[in-house]
């Protein structure tokens, strides 16, 4: 009989598991203001940066929001949305991994069709952003990382499509966690691979700036069979309890 090995969580995975139960349930509701970052820490007795990492999760899931100046605020969210599961620990395995990409292909290539076709000046401005910090971020794995989850939900808003952006907001937290361990594992001081990453998204974001859905569409496509070939790389020479 095989056994599934068991994934320690990481501290911030179980704060915003913790807060994920506190929504679910109904302790905290649609409006209610989280407590500032400085007061979660010492409620949850861990540093700022798990409580930072933890609501940048739930941002990822849009089950909150974070207002400047005023704090991060419970969303209004539709009953299916709660019932997704927040851990993604589940996915560190070659299979689902592999799903996982292929699911992006067929959202995502759609989605960066429909940015392009719908886009405003404002969605250009925030893809610029995440841009400019994914190339300023080099060495910075965590930066980079949110960065690109950035990127890429910014492109679900510019679709315009709610039913889209919801899509991409129940799966953007397996997303954000599979970001994260697949830069540690194949991004890690190779310096032309993050340059690569960068030029990817630079060329998507040129294709919905231009307004052409086509190009825009291929080259998600050509970004993510880019992503899947380097992961089915890893995996071939990776040992077997990875």
């Amino acid at each position: 009989m095989e056994y599934k090995k068991i994934k320690p969580k990481k501290i911030y995975e179980q704060v915003a598991e913790a807060i994920y139960e506190m929504i679910r349930t109904g302790e905290l509701k649609p409006g209610d203001r989280l407590d500032s970052v400085q007061q979660l820490a010492e409620n949850f007795n861990v540093g700022r940066s798990a409580i930072r990492e933890a609501l940048t999760s739930l941002r990822a899931m849009g089950l909150v929001e974070m207002r400047h100046g005023e704090g991060t605020f419970v969303k209004e969210f539709e009953n299916d949305l709660i019932t997704f599961p927040l851990s993604t620990a589940i996915l560190m395995n070659k299979e689902n991994i592999a799903q996982l990409v292929e699911v992006r292909m067929i959202l995502e290539a759609g989605t960066a069709a429909a940015a392009a076709r719908r886009r405003t000046q404002e969605h250009l401005e925030k893809l610029e952003e995440a841009l400019k910090v994914m190339l300023e971020a080099k060495g910075d794995e965590e930066l980079g990382e949110k960065a690109d989850l950035q990127f890429h939900l910014t492109l679900a808003e510019a679709s315009q499509n709610q039913m889209l952006i919801s899509l991409m907001q129940h799966v953007s937290g397996m997303m954000g966690e599979t970001m994260r361990e697949t830069r540690r594992l194949w991004l890690f001081s190779k310096q032309t691979t993050i340059e690569r990453l960068y030029q990817d998204h630079l060329a998507i974001y040129m294709a919905v700036k231009d307004q052409d859905e086509e190009v825009a569409r291929q080259r998600m496509l050509n970004h993510l069979e880019s992503v899947d070939a380097i992961l089915k790389k890893y995996y071939m020479h990776a040992p077997k309890s990875i």
